[in-house]
C-alpha cells in the first residue's frame, strides 16, 4: 500500500523492491521471499517499517515454493512486463 514500496499481502512484504543511485551509478533490484526462514526477521524492524511483517510464498500458500520453481515463470513474466530479453551472464557469481 502507498507509500510503501514492494508487493505486500495485507501488512506483510512479500517482495522487496529497491533503487540505489550514487556516483552516476544506478543500481536495482528486488527480492521475493519464496521459502525464506521468516523467524530471522523478528530480531530487527524491517525495511525500518514499524507494525509492519515480512511473508513467503510458502507461508502464504501453505506448502513449500522453492527459488528453482518461482524463477522461471518470473523470468518469463518480467520480459513481458519490460518488452525485454535477458541475457545470462557469463560470469555465474
Amino acid at each position: 500500500p502507498p507509500p510503501f514500496t514492494g508487493v505486500w499481502m495485507g501488512d506483510s512484504k512479500l517482495c522487496a523492491i529497491g533503487v540505489h543511485c550514487g556516483n552516476h551509478i544506478t543500481s536495482h533490484g528486488l527480492a521475493l521471499n519464496c521459502c525464506t526462514d521468516l523467524t530471522w526477521f523478528d530480531h530487527i524492524v524491517p525495511c525500518g517499517l514499524e507494525g509492519k511483517g515480512v511473508t513467503s510464498l510458502s507461508h502464504e500458500l501453505g506448502q513449500h515454493v522453492a527459488v528453482s520453481h518461482v524463477l522461471e515463470p518470473f523470468l518469463d513474466s518480467f520480459q513481458e512486463v519490460f518488452d525485454c530479453t535477458l541475457v545470462p551472464s557469463e560470469d555465474p557469481r
